[in-house]
């Protein structure tokens, strides 16, 4: 039932973001062409409201070439798609409700031990025990959207980038400790929205692990 449920929440969220320009077989007027929208999408765990608090207990250091992120935007990625097509949202949602299906349960994760950097340009907050999820969910979505990146998963959520090239790696005020543990227990399809301030997150659909 949740499965179905997800689903049609789909189709409502692809008709609404995707307007009219999309037929199904068969129901495409006759010698009409439509140029074909797409949604930029991917995949999330967001943390729960305990751990939103300890990630806003964080100094945000006033340094120059730093954007932080917004409360809003803290989740970890588990598989980013690119632009998907109406009919791409559909498939990856039901691979996503056969992935989470499939789990036998909510997923312990930890984060920390400190903020740290992720190359020149990213503040993040390491996360651990998402791995085999992530595996599992580029698995059965990796024929869906932009191919997997060849790189080993490395879990965690943005806490700031860098603007104008700047190396962040040098403002050792931006590296805090903080450690914090929680269970996963649903994953979602997301449409990210750019925009200059910031990327705009909205969820497609919600699948709970260990749920069929």
């Amino acid at each position: 039932m949740a499965r179905r449920a997800a689903q049609a929440s789909v189709g409502r969220f692809a008709r609404g973001v995707l307007g009219t320009r999309f037929w199904g077989a068969g129901r495409r007027p006759s010698g009409v062409v439509y140029a074909r929208a797409s949604v930029r999408c991917f995949v999330a765990a967001w943390p729960p409201p305990d751990v939103l608090a300890g990630l806003a207990r964080l100094r945000r250091p006033d340094v120059a070439g730093v954007r932080w992120s917004t409360r809003e935007q803290w989740h970890a990625t588990l598989r980013f798609f690119g632009e998907l097509s109406e009919e791409d949202v559909e498939r990856a949602s039901r691979a996503l409700a056969q992935v989470a299906a499939a789990q036998t349960g909510p997923v312990e994760v930890t984060a920390g031990p400190t903020t740290r950097f992720l190359g020149p340009g990213l503040v993040v907050w390491p996360v651990n025990g998402l791995s085999a999820l992530a595996g599992d969910v580029e698995s059965a979505t990796r024929m869906i959207g932009q191919a997997p990146p060849a790189r080993r998963f490395s879990g965690h959520l943005t806490l700031a980038r860098a603007r104008g090239g700047a190396d962040l790696r040098r403002e050792g005020a931006l590296v805090q400790p903080l450690e914090m543990s929680w269970r996963v227990s649903n994953i979602s399809l997301v449409r990210s929205q750019l925009a200059p301030r910031g990327a705009h997150y909205s969820e497609v659909a919600t699948f709970r692990l260990g749920e069929p």
